[in-house]
């Protein structure tokens, strides 16, 4: 898989790109991870990138015409098709099971917001797809990038060792529940002990009693998730 991030600020990826487990991915070919500086792609001697909006608003907003060329370039320098993500957060919700399915594209493309926003006309132009990490404004796009490109690596195949691994997360059960407690050594610790299901091997009770688990942290944590069970 290719991901390319198109971004003001290129060295904030550095570390996180060249750490723990996506450094892995990238090492064994299973990924390949990019950015592409938008400066470069500026306006004038300057190479401004941003520009005030029209009809009178506060803060600035990020040019089409800067933007749309660094997305076409950075699509015409891989073969694969690329899918087009706007990081906004007027856009649809960053779910498990968004990158689960963003997981499955050859080459995603993640444009990485700045200023007050980017320019309508490229999502319209480059039939992007706007995804927001939350109910929060932040400084830029690069954190949510990082955020995508860090739960959409880990479900590519072999990068965690097995698709065991990311079967029973929180959010990417069958059910849509969230993952309940885990432990492991001491089994007591501080007068607190690990339930006595987990330590005495019986595999069909132990799959009860998470199941179990995960309902309950469910209702009380996201109940919301519940909404299409009985």
């Amino acid at each position: 898989m290719v991901i390319q991030v198109v971004t003001l600020f290129p060295e904030m990826f550095d570390s996180v790109w060249g750490s723990s487990i996506i450094k892995r991915a990238c090492m064994r070919g299973q990924l390949k991870l990019t950015t592409v500086p938008l400066r470069p792609f500026g306006i004038g001697l300057h190479h401004m990138v941003d520009d005030y909006p029209f009809g009178g608003a506060v803060g600035m907003l990020m040019r089409a015409d800067v933007v749309v060329p660094a997305v076409e370039w950075a699509i015409m320098h891989e073969a694969k098709p690329a899918h087009v993500v706007l990081t906004s957060p007027q856009g649809q919700p960053f779910t498990q099971r968004l990158a689960e399915e963003f997981s499955h594209r050859e080459h995603l493309i993640i444009v990485a917001g700045h200023y007050e926003g980017i320019d309508d006309r490229v999502r319209v132009l480059l039939n992007a797809h706007e995804v927001s990490v939350g109910d929060v404004v932040l400084t830029g796009g690069e954190v949510p990038s990082m955020m995508m490109v860090d739960a959409v690596a880990r479900l590519l195949p072999g990068v965690l060792g097995g698709i065991e691994s990311t079967a029973d997360d929180s959010f990417s059960r069958a059910q849509g529940w969230l993952e309940g407690p885990q432990y492991t050594r001491p089994i007591e610790y501080r007068h607190l002990k690990v339930p006595g299901v987990l330590t005495q091997g019986n595999h069909a009770a132990i799959s009860e009693y998470r199941d179990r688990m995960a309902r309950c942290w469910t209702k009380q944590r996201r109940p919301d998730l519940l909404k299409d069970h009985d």
